[in-house]
Order: structure tokens, then sequence, then C-alpha cells
């Protein structure tokens, strides 16, 4: 394959999956200008990489696997352990407002530790299978499911009694 040719290869894999991309990235960071230098870092890597990868499918897996660690390397840094500002999301979820419902699970979700949350994300959000998760994460699959276990016992915990109702409502269960 030329220069040009994987130059054009890639740009259809960058336009045709940007989107899903920066989904799983926001997922991740909760944060829309940060997603969007995640997945600008992850694609800079996959670039890289480009003539290695041959295909699509091993393209998208390498790229989710560089926004996992990139994501997680930030959150390593100082920067990272500071506290976030909730001051837009209310206490509790209103009954019947499935829309606050999830808004305010996804601000528990970013309390989580950086593991757990990409795991949740990876299996609950992207649908991805254990095996999938795995790959991505760069791990086992007993540690995809002690991961998603210990996070979703955090939650149970940070959520209280609503928290089965919730987790239900947002596809969260084992």
């Amino acid at each position: 394959m030329g220069e040009r040719e994987g130059s054009a290869e890639f740009a259809a894999f960058a336009a045709g999956r940007h989107g899903a991309l920066y989904r799983f990235a926001y997922l991740l960071v909760g944060e829309r200008g940060l997603a969007e230098d995640l997945v600008q870092e992850a694609l800079i890597k996959t670039y890289v990489r480009w003539a290695r990868l041959r295909d699509a499918g091993n393209a998208e897996a390498y790229t989710r696997k560089a926004i996992t660690t990139t994501a997680i390397g930030w959150w390593r840094r100082k920067a990272w352990r500071a506290e976030q500002p909730r001051d837009d999301v209310p206490d509790r979820p209103v009954e019947g407002d499935d829309a606050t419902a999830r808004v305010w699970l996804w601000h528990e979700l970013l309390r989580l530790p950086p593991r757990q949350r990409a795991a949740l994300a990876l299996r609950y959000y992207e649908d991805l299978t254990e095996v999938q998760t795995a790959e991505v994460l760069g791990c086992s699959v007993g540690t995809v499911k002690s991961q998603v276990s210990a996070a979703l016992t955090k939650l149970r915990a940070q959520l209280g009694g609503d928290a089965v109702l919730i987790m239900e409502k947002a596809g969260m269960t084992e």
C-alpha cells in the first residue's frame, strides 16, 4: 500500500468512525473539549501505526485502546484528581424525569475510578462483550468482570436505595 493510499484509507476511517470514537471518549472524560482532544490524540497514534493495522476493524480496536490508555494516563496526572463542580445537577433525580436521572447517573459514573468507568462505558454504553472489553482495556476477561462488579457495587453504594431502579433504566445490570 502506498503512502497516498494509506492516507486516504485513514482519512475515510477517521471521518467514518469519529462520531462513535468521540462518544466513547466523552463517556470516559465527561467533558466535550477533553473528549475532542482525546480522540485527536488517539487518531494521531492510530495514523502512526496505520500501515501495520491492515483493516478498519483492527484500526477501531487500536483507536479505542489508545483512547482508553490515554485517558487513564490523564487521570493519573495530578490535575485530574481535583474535584469537579456539579452545581447544575440535582442531588437526586426528579421522579419520572428520565433525562435528569441519566444526567445524575452520568455524574455518579464520573466519580468512579478510571478503569472501572472505562469497563462500564465499554460494556453498557458501547455494548461490547466481556472479551471485546478485555481486548480494548488490554487485560483479562476476569479483570473486566471484577472491574464491572466493583463499579456496580460502588454505584449501588453511591446511589442508595434508588440504585437498582436507576441502573436498570440505564441498562446497567449484571
